[in-house]
């Protein structure tokens, strides 16, 4: 997976939910921490009925289909007590998946090199949505080396991590390379 990067269980995400999925994140998320895992992301979706999606990895991007089984069981209850949806709902615990978001600033070092989309809440050089290579962070920032370049030329950038609104990688033969290699270790 990617380079290896220093990470700690309790880096602050850059890209937080709102809404519903801010709430099940903030009862869920010390519960986590303490069974070892971080959350990535919660997500909603009416897919055969309500389903809660919550991904979470260890902190070494790892989640095996036991560590899901163990937050699932840790988690549910937790939600079933807060009830933060007030209606019924399937519960899906998962790993991020290859085509993962990126939600730490470890994440943008750990997936350096990889093709990524991303967009920003603010524009960047009169856009927000960007596609290219990770370049890493410096400072407060991320960079990524365009796929292709602006009508100024510009083929490289350096965003504010905290404009950030969504970044993603992209499933193409590098990643999947990627994952098998690192499934074999």
């Amino acid at each position: 997976m990617g380079s290896p990067v220093e990470t700690t269980l309790d880096e602050p995400r850059l890209v937080a939910e709102t809404g519903v999925e801010a709430r099940v994140a903030t009862i869920i998320e010390p519960a986590l921490l303490d069974l070892g895992y971080r959350l990535v992301r919660v997500r909603t979706s009416g897919n055969s009925g309500m389903t809660l999606h919550i991904f979470a990895e260890k902190a070494d991007g790892t989640m095996s289909v036991d560590d899901c089984e163990v937050v699932s069981k840790v988690v549910s209850p937790l939600l079933d007590v807060d009830d933060p949806i007030g209606k019924a709902y399937h519960l899906e615990v998962s790993s991020p998946g290859m085509d993962r978001v990126l939600v730490r600033r470890s994440d943008f070092d750990r997936w350096t090199g990889f093709e990524t989309k991303l967009e920003l809440s603010v524009p960047l050089i009169g856009r927000k949505r960007f596609r290219g290579w990770l370049l890493g962070t410096k400072d407060n920032t991320g960079g990524m080396r365009l796929l292709q370049p602006l009508e100024d030329g510009t083929q490289e950038i350096w965003f504010p991590l905290d404009t950030l609104s969504e970044a993603r990688l992209v499933l193409n033969d590098a990643l999947i390379r990627e994952s098998l290699k690192a499934g074999k270790n």
